[in-house]
């Protein structure tokens, strides 16, 4: 069938550019005087969504795609832009504090802390239900809501200790 193929080729561009585009703003942020925090968990979170797509692939190519969940998916990535946008060139895969430089207090961060790990989350969990894998879903829920425990940890603790980071 096409349409998982099609699915799931826009989620692995989607994902290369934003590699991409994070690693743009990662060295733009390091020449700002930026310092990396948490490098020791990064490859982690790099391995879990690299194996998280390839599964998809394996398993999900051929598949019926769910329209209610991929309707839920795409609002999902209205809310990653949404982020994206409003984090700018800050944003970016890993933890970078630049001193000096204010917390972003925008929209959606006015509301909570940590936006773009709420809808990492979301895609975890709703990309494999649109291709029917539930159970897929579940296990790559759990192990990503293991990494973003460490994750947020690290990141809070960043930002607290520096009164003007910037802010993932």
């Amino acid at each position: 069938m096409i349409w998982p193929i099609l699915l799931l080729s826009a989620v692995t561009v989607e994902r290369v550019g934003e590699l991409w585009l994070a690693g743009s703003n990662t060295r733009a942020l390091l020449r700002r005087g930026g310092q990396e925090v948490g490098r020791e968990h990064y490859g982690l979170i790099v391995a879990l969504h690299a194996l998280w797509l390839a599964g998809l692939w394996i398993l999900s190519w051929n598949v019926t795609v769910d329209l209610t969940w991929l309707a839920a998916f795409a609002l999902l990535q209205a809310l990653r832009l949404w982020t994206l946008l409003t984090l700018g060139t800050r944003w970016t895969t890993r933890i970078i504090v630049v001193p000096g430089e204010t917390l972003v207090e925008e929209w959606p961060y006015r509301f909570m802390r940590h936006p773009n790990y709420v809808v990492v989350a979301g895609e975890i969990a709703v990309l494999p239900l649109c291709l029917g894998q539930p159970l897929y879903a579940l296990v790559f829920s759990i192990a990503n809501a293991t990494v973003l425990v460490v994750r947020i940890k690290t990141e809070n603790a960043a930002l607290s200790g520096s009164r003007h980071p910037a802010r993932r």
